[in-house]
């Protein structure tokens, strides 16, 4: 990269004083050009006996009166330099001055007769008031302000919350300058420094303010007169409209997320500054560089390099349309603000730059040096058919993890050796196609290998399926809010498909936990099209998914992959969301896996489903987690116990209809699972009879019981099964009871004369010999 010069400074008035000003070595603490960067304003904070200063210098040897103010501490000194857009005349602007106290100069530039002071005004309503920080949003001026309180010896906790956010109106018209009332914009808050974009007003907390104030960030937004309340380390936390002066204290803005906050660590924050598309940038110590946005979200964007920054290395930030272009300690860095590509990286020759305005041009960087004003230009490459270098990392990159975990070698497989190294020769070719394929629309691919043009053609639909599905996820991010939901479905479908056909390993399933809790409706709606989940004419639940499919949705991660981060198997995101939209379905669902995995894996399998935890007990932990329990959930919890027709939750089901008294549905679930096991058949009939013997609920369904009692049960044994069941009485027993309620002798009597009168197993073995026609048998004829 090289830097062109456009100006050695000597275009601009007093052009010698300027250079010899930069190249003594008298850097000044501020740097700012006009909009119309005709005019170059330095802030200079000079070290005695040199008095402050601000001086501003006209390009192009504009004539007219120069424009210089000093002030001799401990006078006031100067806060803000505001450029304030005229209304007069299109394109025009005025400066603003505003000094400690709230004094402010409003000073407009007439070409030929130079820097005229149009009003002197006082934006503080306090003669006590102190600012601290100032910036202009739309036709207001945005100050922090210090209010000292009265006492002398005031409380510290209350004093570190004097200060206060105001707003004003500045106009500016043909009969002079005139300022609006004033408006609190919050009052009894910590110091704040005011940064302002087009639309919103960023509040970030003061270097020295207090701990508890200063792990979170404000975002106003005077059109909705609402705040933002955002933290770095979280995230968007909460918002909040003001609807009067009132409710703009400080203290009730926080008031229910003090918890919340305090869990938070302090700010890291070195230098703050606003983008041109309204986000906040952030630099922390440690050379992290972020966007805050409008919003409260927060993402990443690059990592300077060098050792942590002190308040001694100044770093200087300046976007130019999607581009961030950042100097520390003498390298000029260049960013991709979307995707954190460093672009560019240059060592500069100059010890000390400032970006200035590049008037129109967005494709264009202007630097302030000792030597002059020196000029980059950057553009987008020619093939902007290309696909962008991150896609080809990414595929270097997930190579890498995959050959990883194949490898019985103990090194760690990197990017640089993989493309260096001619071993393996897949990620090489995959990236060669995409240099050299993606985006080629209705192109032939130019100099790819012939066995690479036969791969290519391979990979069609593939490619096909990649481009489309890019397209809509920019359709998502561009869309607008009415035709977001129609999009969000549609992708949601096509992520879901396409990992249900790629490994399941920790990554894809934590990437389906958030799809799922993002979009629970349409994560739902590409789960039943995926395995194609319908209702055929008699009403049952059908599937017509692959068994590939059947088992990403069964696989069940070893717990340290889902314990410690709280990810859900998919099968368990699946059940979910049949609760949630479907729940009818979920018992049929159960049975539907339960079948496939029987016809899958042997019984009791270790690499089956069932090896580890039953399906229908996973079910049942989704079913546990729901918040609210109701009698539905008891329902449910009943169709997915005996769905399974496994006998402990069979006899679980039991169980559970007898404690909810519902005596119709016990008898008829034991009629209907007795069958199928002749253990399953005595423990239900011994249930059943002991609950006999307590009580006389059973009483009505005698008749539909007794038929249920095992072969191998004497009437000794019921009857000893009986007396160990019966409730015990605190008084003596009497021979008849005047409640009614005691079990008697006739109640029993039907079932021990069925015991009786049936044959015992000794007699059925010996049933054959017993009624032979004649006895004894005849004697077998003898061989001769």
């Amino acid at each position: 990269m090289k830097l062109r010069q456009v100006s050695d400074l000597s275009d601009f008035s007093r052009g010698q004083w300027l250079r010899e000003l930069l190249c003594r070595g008298e850097e000044p603490h501020h740097v700012q050009s006009s909009p119309d960067g005709q005019h170059l304003l330095l802030l200079q904070k000079s070290r005695p006996p040199t008095l402050p200063r601000v001086v501003a210098f006209q390009r192009h040897s504009i004539a007219g009166a120069d424009l210089e103010r000093s002030w001799q501490p401990p006078q006031p000194a100067l806060v803000g330099l505001l450029f304030l857009q005229s209304p007069v005349v299109v394109g025009s602007w005025v400066l603003a001055l505003v000094w400690e106290h709230g004094r402010t100069e409003v000073w407009h530039f007439v070409v030929a007769v130079g820097w005229q002071l149009l009003q002197t005004l006082e934006l503080c309503q306090g003669a006590r008031a102190r600012v601290v920080s100032v910036c202009s949003q739309g036709a207001s001026l945005v100050w922090c302000e210090e209010r000292p309180p009265l006492g002398a010896h005031s409380d510290m906790s209350k004093c570190a919350f004097r200060f206060c956010v105001c707003a004003r109106a500045l106009e500016v018209g043909e009969q002079g300058v005139r300022l609006g009332t004033v408006r609190i914009v919050l009052h009894n808050s910590p110091e704040y420094q005011v940064l302002a974009s087009p639309q919103h007003v960023f509040l970030v907390p003061a270097a020295a303010g207090f701990a508890t104030t200063s792990k979170f960030l404000l975002i106003w937004h005077p059109e909705k007169a609402e705040f933002t309340i955002t933290a770095p380390s979280a995230g968007f936390i909460r918002s909040k409209v003001l609807r009067s002066s009132s409710e703009s204290d400080f203290r009730k803005l926080l008031l229910g997320s003090v918890g919340l906050l305090s869990c938070f660590v302090p700010l890291d924050i070195h230098t703050s500054t606003v983008s041109n598309s309204g986000g906040l940038l952030l630099v922390s110590t440690k050379g992290s560089v972020s966007m805050v946005e409008p919003d409260g979200t927060q993402r990443h964007i690059f990592d300077l390099e060098g050792s942590p920054l002190t308040q001694g290395s100044p770093v200087h930030l300046k976007t130019f349309g999607s581009i961030l272009a950042c100097v520390l300690a003498g390298v000029l860095y260049l960013v991709d603000q979307n995707s954190g590509r460093l672009v560019e990286k240059e060592v500069l020759s100059m010890k000390e730059v400032h970006f200035l305005e590049s008037q129109g041009e967005e494709d264009s960087i202007q630097l302030l040096s000792q030597t002059g004003i020196y000029s980059f230009s950057f553009s987008k490459p020619e093939d902007s058919s290309r696909p962008e270098p991150c896609l080809v990392e990414m595929v270097f990159e997930e190579a890498c993890r995959y050959y990883q975990r194949r490898s019985l070698s103990s090194s760690k497989l990197t990017v640089e050796k993989l493309k260096k190294g001619g071993t393996f020769q897949a990620p090489v070719v995959l990236a060669a196609i995409l240099q050299h394929s993606l985006h080629q629309k209705q192109k032939k691919a130019r100099g790819l290998q012939d066995t690479y043009a036969k791969l290519l053609s391979t990979m069609s639909l593939e490619l096909q399926s990649y481009m489309s599905l890019e397209l809509l996820k920019a359709c998502v991010v561009c869309a607008p809010e009415s035709e977001v939901e129609s999009y969000c479905k549609e992708l949601v479908e096509q992520e879901v498909s396409r990992i249900l056909q790629s490994d399941m390993d920790k990554d894809n399933l934590a990437y389906l936990n958030s799809v799922f809790a993002s979009f629970p409706k349409a994560a739902w709606k590409a789960t039943r099209s995926c395995l194609q989940l319908q209702q055929n004419g008699d009403g049952l639940l059908v599937a017509r998914a692959t068994p590939e499919v059947w088992k990403k949705v069964l696989c069940q991660p070893q717990l340290e992959e889902v314990g410690q981060n709280g990810m859900a198997p998919l099968f368990e995101l699946i059940c979910a969301s049949f609760l949630r939209f479907k729940p009818k379905w979920l018992p049929s669902f159960v049975e539907l896996t339960q079948q496939y995995v029987s016809s899958s894996w042997s019984y009791n399998s270790k690499e089956g489903p069932e090896g580890r935890v039953p399906l229908y007990k996973r079910a049942l932990g989704v079913l546990a987690r729901k918040n609210k329990h109701g009698e539905a959930d008891d329902e449910m919890e009943l169709e997915l116990l005996l769905c399974s027709k496994r006998p402990k939750a069979v006899l679980q089901a039991l169980h559970l209809l007898i404690r909810l008294k519902q005596w119709q549905r016990v008898v008829e679930v034991a009629e209907k699972f007795s069958k199928l096991s002749p253990l399953l058949n005595k423990e239900i009939f011994i249930t059943l009879l002991a609950e006999f013997a307590q009580h006389r609920e059973l009483d009505p369904y005698l008749d539909r019981l007794w038929p249920l009692c095992p072969a191998e049960l004497s009437a000794s044994d019921i009857l000893t099964m009986v007396l160990q069941h019966l409730p015990h009485s605190q008084e003596d027993p009497v021979p008849f009871s005047s409640e009614g309620n005691q079990l008697t002798v006739g109640l029993l009597k039907p079932l021990l004369q069925r015991v009786v009168q049936r044959p015992s197993v000794q007699d059925e073995m010996y049933s054959d010999a017993l009624q032979s026609t004649t006895f004894p048998p005849p004697t077998p004829p003898r061989e001769h």
